[in-house]
């Protein structure tokens, strides 16, 4: 591993802290970034994303997809996690911390709303972050990305009726331009350009010449991580420093939910008898989130000064942090599916 990989954790921390400190001097610059978005899809955010995201797609070998098919136990417990069961343990948290835990703390409007937000995260698996993840414990980029493609699909028809159900509305309207661009921009365009720079290097001295161009692009991808971090907590600098008892609260059961389905799945990948390459993948899509897409609905239906867009807000806050655990014992793990 490189220096970047090696370090992730205190680099990720120091970005971190680098995102407060510049959110907190120049936030007027963060506002104009944050304002600089198509169907609350940030561009600025989306660039950093792709530039994480396009190393691993050129790794993608479409010759490879086709023996997906003859190991579909990764695929199906990714769904089983991701619609049968996150986002209903993710409403039982929520009920459970904030209407019974947490209620001398908040106030009931406040907590259904926290609630709310919850619930948006739990029914969002990830989309762009999982090929990070992926990449960190070494897992197989080809089935990854079937993962990926299968859970985006079943996210059209199931967002919406799964959010109303929980939510206990109707009216759920999804914003399908967000979901449409999230999925270009993060999965399909640089899927795009890595099977166009794949051929091209492949003309040339085949696997040298990719292995090469990999080496040279392997640090930004992490570059295009850190970025990341550091704009999504430049955005949030404010609400960091003014409500950190709000976010405490909030970041509670969220963390306890994220351990949680990642125990759930992890034991489940083990007894399955998965390869290692597909189980970390397989939990890692369960345990992250979508968190642009549940930010968005939140905004749409609650407003941008809701409980329910601060929980979904507290989301993106914990997961990089936690999920780079989750990585760590993955990676110090992988004896166990030998």
């Amino acid at each position: 591993m490189g220096i970047f990989e090696r370090y992730l954790s205190v680099w990720v921390g120091l970005s971190i802290i680098i995102g407060v400190t510049l959110g907190l001097w120049q936030p007027e610059v963060f506002q104009a970034i944050a304002n600089f978005e198509i169907a609350h899809v940030n561009i600025a955010v989306a660039v950093f994303i792709w530039v994480m995201i396009y190393p691993m797609m050129i790794q993608i070998d479409f010759s490879a997809i086709k023996d997906v098919g003859k190991n579909p136990r990764g695929l199906i417990l990714t769904i089983i996690i991701n619609w049968l069961i996150k986002p209903f343990t993710m409403a039982a948290l929520g009920w459970l911390f904030f209407n019974f835990l947490f209620a001398d703390l908040v106030d009931p409007a406040s907590a259904q709303e926290y609630i709310a937000g919850m619930i948006l995260l739990g029914v969002a698996p990830c989309t762009a972050m999982v090929f990070v993840w992926s990449q960190l414990t070494k897992g197989d980029p080809n089935y990854t990305l079937v993962q990926v493609s299968v859970n985006d699909v079943i996210m059209i028809f199931a967002f919406a009726p799964i959010s109303a159900l929980l939510l206990g509305v109707s009216d759920i309207q999804v914003p399908w331009e967000t979901l449409l661009i999230s999925v270009v921009l993060y999965v399909l365009l640089p899927l795009v350009a890595g099977i166009i720079t794949r051929k091209l290097l492949n003309r040339g001295e085949g696997e040298k010449s990719l292995s090469q161009f990999l080496s040279a692009l392997k640090p930004w991808s992490v570059i295009g991580l850190l970025a990341t971090v550091v704009l999504l907590f430049g955005f949030q600098a404010n609400t960091i420093i003014n409500e950190p008892e709000t976010i405490g609260l909030i970041a509670i059961p969220l963390m306890i939910q994220t351990y949680g389905i990642f125990l759930i799945a992890y034991l489940a990948a083990k007894w399955m008898k998965l390869p290692h390459n597909i189980a970390g993948p397989a939990c890692l899509i369960g345990t992250s989130n979508f968190f642009e897409l549940a930010v968005a609905v939140a905004i749409s239906l609650f407003g941008l000064h809701s409980g329910a867009a601060l929980a979904t807000v507290v989301g993106v806050l914990v997961e990089v942090p936690v999920m780079l655990s989750l990585v760590y014992i993955i990676n110090r793990t992988q004896h166990w599916f030998k």
